[in-house]
């Protein structure tokens, strides 16, 4: 775009993966990043129709010639040979020929007819984002970036899609916007909303609490002092301590779990 200096008000596109994930003719559902390039430069997405050839074969006879005229035959030290010497080509004989279907010239049709039909180009470059996705734990967390993110206990258990920018986590499931937070600096710092917990779970209660000190008292008088001074430590972000302990009785008995609470309350490590 910066190339014509303008935008195309429609933008004809074939179905290629990293632009349209279904290409419904009457509701194509676009790739994400994609549709967020489109929005911010302010154009309009065209599918082509699908097994219909003849809606980008002008497309296609470009790259040919572009094949066929200037890459057949030439070798290019580096990439910046490559650009230099493709500039230099578009220039002196791509734009200044007398094209073979219209017999114009390019360049004088673009100046003359074409330039002042595009729309301005915004004022910023697009900024790409961090995507991909994560799968919700079963505390209503998801890890991004080496920090926790708390997203609404419905999804627990599902994959989620998510955009991490400079300044924000926005997430997403089935295209729709589930959460946002800003995003974290540091490493291992928790970021919950407590209305993304179910209410028997809200940290803010005592009942889940019981529920976990009575699982660790299950194990031992000593893992339940651990609990208790993990609550103590960390009464926002506990439970991940917690939880770690207790899944250690899936492979061993609860006297070593409770043994083990011992030997890490002698040297003081209590989270």
């Amino acid at each position: 775009f910066e190339f014509f200096g303008g935008i195309p008000q429609d933008v004809k596109i074939d179905n290629l993966k990293a632009a349209i994930l279904n290409a419904n003719f009457y509701e194509p559902v676009y790739q994400k990043l994609y549709k967020q390039f489109a929005d911010h430069y302010g154009f309009n997405s065209i599918p082509c129709r699908v097994y219909s050839p003849n809606d980008k074969g002008k497309v296609e006879s470009g790259i040919k010639y572009v094949k066929t005229n200037f890459f057949a035959g030439r070798k290019f030290e580096n990439e910046t040979d490559l650009k230099k010497r493709l500039n230099n080509w578009i220039a002196k004989k791509c734009n200044s020929r007398i094209h073979s279907t219209t017999r114009k010239i390019p360049k004088e049709i673009f100046e003359t007819q074409e330039k002042s039909k595009l729309l301005l180009l915004p004022t910023s470059d697009f900024k790409f984002l961090d995507v991909g996705t994560r799968k919700v734990y079963h505390d209503c967390h998801i890890f991004v970036d080496y920090n926790y993110y708390s997203i609404p206990y419905q999804y627990v258990g599902k994959e989620v899609e998510i955009e991490l920018s400079n300044n924000l986590l926005k997430v997403y499931f089935n295209y729709q916007e589930i959460a946002v937070h800003p995003k974290i600096s540091g490493k291992g710092e928790f970021s919950t909303i407590n209305e993304h917990y179910p209410k028997y779970k809200m940290i803010s209660t005592t009942e889940y609490q019981e529920k976990y000190q009575a699982k660790m008292s299950k194990i031992g008088g000593f893992a339940e002092l651990i609990f208790v001074l993990i609550l103590q430590k960390n009464p926002n972000y506990w439970q991940r301590s917690v939880q770690g302990i207790i899944s250690l009785t899936k492979t061993y008995s609860n006297e070593i779990v409770n043994l083990s609470c011992k030997r890490a309350l002698a040297y003081n490590v209590n989270t």
